[in-house]
């Protein structure tokens, strides 16, 4: 080899070291490269194996804290756990449960009333009654901690149509069902995992294994590849479509719970009622006067009872010769009983809201009814509030139980509908009382500062729709006025006043007496399409009078709403300011 063949190839091995730290860093870069393509696809898409932190999943902290889902969804509430018992508070019943259940937090009591029967637990005992009988659990029935009271779901699934589970591990839980019917259920193909969302990274939940029987659920959102399902053991999570199978098979969910039916005394024919308001004893001697202006008129409420003190006390005007002189006469009488003569004296909360005072006016009431051969009792508060809503349909209930073992009638008499009045709950009295009856009037009540109409059609029309969506119709009475009020509007720059003028409430008068009002000022009534009422007005040292006129008329339209909506019958306030003519009228609609 000649030295130039020598000196190339020495030359040739010195470039190829040089190039071999090059290459070799090529190469390291590539591989360096795969293995992060390789890693980025392995993260990408490799199931994650992170478990959920259930603690933080259901939110519960301590030892006695349970979460809740309730018919698959998990609940910002919580349960307690008390000597291995699952327990929930009293608002988490009310309003989620059963809304049936009172507790009395004065006197420590959880009542639920059944068709006969009152249901009472004390605090701490295992011990309650149900009517005069007493039973035993092998748990308190409730618990109180502080201010707050706890309910055991055991006792309340004696009343009400739930099922549960409680689960132990790997956090305390309870799966609340209210909901019964069908279910779908899948079978998991191939062991997987429930997660909490949708995604193979999210957080696992669980594991499930093949031939394992899951609930689909509903979701809100379609996810692509992923269903919402509900384990065996009380999860509620995701899992991934290819895991189950593509078919579902039906299954019943089903409890075996019976509502108790809470019967109502209802009468074969119209109800034609009128309320007689009496304000002693001398005016029950009139009570023949008073029926022979009548006509058809088959129930008579008198205005007798009076709550008189914050303990249940009640003041009677009853009176045995007229309960005879009507039951003579065909006549059933539905003594009423009301708070507004003594609200200047007496709390209705205190009344109502104490089992004790409760239970003592359904006492004095029913002792009442049943001494005076009373047909029925008709209660007419009018100055419940919010706070004494729930106590007063309680009492309702606790006097439905007595009405109804005795045989007396039971009727409530509310406002027109409005949200300002909702905790009347005329739903749960159409439960429980025989008749609802509906105030249809005083649309603008008399304190009111701009003139109005006592009871305008639509008004009337608005008051039935609105309670009949609550309460069957064949148990609701729309009650009509009878009386008239005559507005003055003045100009006015006094607090209160509309646009410059203040209206007030000048008289409140029978029919007769509204028409001298009209004819002694000249004035000229006219109908009036829009309010179903003749309207007069006129006008006396600059002051306007207004007039909007309950007659014949404007009690035949509202008349003919009982008859259009099937109701119960008609009622009237109050008997002396009608016409003789009105009860032909009323009698073409409820004879």
């Amino acid at each position: 080899m000649t030295s130039k063949a020598r000196a190339r190839r020495r030359r040739k091995r010195q470039k190829m070291k040089r190039l071999i730290p090059v290459l070799a860093a090529i190469v390291l870069i590539i591989l360096i490269a795969l293995i992060m393509m390789v890693s980025f696809f392995i993260e990408k898409y490799s199931p994650s194996k992170e478990l959920v932190d259930y603690r933080n999943f259901y939110a519960v902290g301590g030892d006695e804290e349970i979460a809740i889902l309730l018919n698959d969804e998990l609940l910002e509430a919580k349960a307690k756990l008390i000597d291995g018992e699952v327990y929930v508070d009293t608002e988490f019943l009310y309003s989620t449960l059963n809304s049936r259940f009172y507790w009395d937090s004065q006197e420590n009591s959880l009542l639920y009333a059944l068709p006969t029967e009152l249901v009472m637990a004390q605090v701490g005992s295992n011990d309650y009654t149900v009517g005069k009988e007493k039973r035993s659990e092998n748990y308190a029935p409730v618990r109180l901690d502080g201010s707050t009271a706890y309910v055991a779901l055991r006792f309340v699934q004696n009343y009400t149509a739930l099922n549960f589970e409680y689960y132990e591990e790997p956090v305390h839980r309870v799966y609340i069902d209210t909901v019964f019917g069908t279910v779908q259920t899948v079978e998991v193909k191939k062991d997987t995992q429930v997660r909490d969302k949708a995604g193979i990274k999210r957080p696992i939940l669980t594991e499930v294994i093949k031939g394992e029987k899951l609930y689909l659920l509903e979701d809100t959102e379609e996810i692509e590849d992923w269903t919402r399902v509900r384990t065996q053991n009380g999860f509620i999570g995701y899992v991934q479509n290819k895991r189950i199978s593509t078919t579902s098979q039906a299954e019943e969910r089903t409890n075996d719970y019976v509502e108790p039916e809470y019967t109502s005394i209802s009468k074969d024919y119209k109800i034609n009622m009128a309320w007689h308001q009496v304000t002693n004893q001398t005016a029950n001697e009139n009570i023949y006067k008073v029926l022979a202006n009548t006509k058809g008129l088959n129930t008579i409420s008198p205005t007798w009872f009076y709550l008189k003190d914050n303990q249940g006390g009640i003041e009677s005007l009853a009176s045995q010769e007229y309960v005879n002189y009507c039951h003579q006469n065909g006549v059933e009488v539905w003594g009423l009983v009301e708070d507004i003569t003594y609200k200047d004296t007496i709390l209705d909360y205190e009344i109502f809201s104490r089992t004790t005072n409760r239970q003592r006016l359904v006492s004095n009431l029913i002792a009442q009814a049943i001494q005076y051969d009373l047909d029925g009792i008709n209660l007419d508060m009018e100055y419940i509030n919010v706070d004494t809503g729930r106590a007063y349909v309680q009492f309702i209930r606790e006097l439905s139980i007595m009405c109804r073992l005795n045989g007396i009638v039971l009727s409530v008499d509310n406002y027109v509908p409005a949200e300002y009045n909702r905790f009347y709950n005329r739903a749960e009295q159409g439960v429980f009382a025989d008749y609802v009856i509906i105030m249809g009037y005083d649309e603008t009540p008399k304190g009111s500062n701009v003139a109005g109409s006592v009871a305008s059609i639509g008004f009337v029309r608005s008051g039935i729709e609105n309670t009949i969506a609550e309460v069957p119709a064949e148990k609701v009475i729309n009650a009509v006025p009878f009386y008239t009020r005559v507005w003055k509007t003045s100009p006015s720059v006094e607090e209160g006043a509309v646009d410059g003028y203040l209206s007030t409430c000048e008289a409140e008068v029978g029919m007769d007496n509204a028409d001298k009002y009209v004819s002694t000022n000249n004035a000229e009534s006219n109908w009036s399409e829009e309010h179903g009422q003749y309207y007069a007005e006129y006008e006396t040292d600059g002051d306007l009078y207004q007039i909007w006129l309950e007659e014949e008329r404007s009690i035949e339209e509202k008349a003919k709403l009982i008859k259009e909506y099937n109701l119960a019958g008609i009622a009237a306030w109050k008997l002396g300011f009608e016409r003789s003519d009105i009860w032909d009228v009323i009698l073409r609609y409820v004879n």
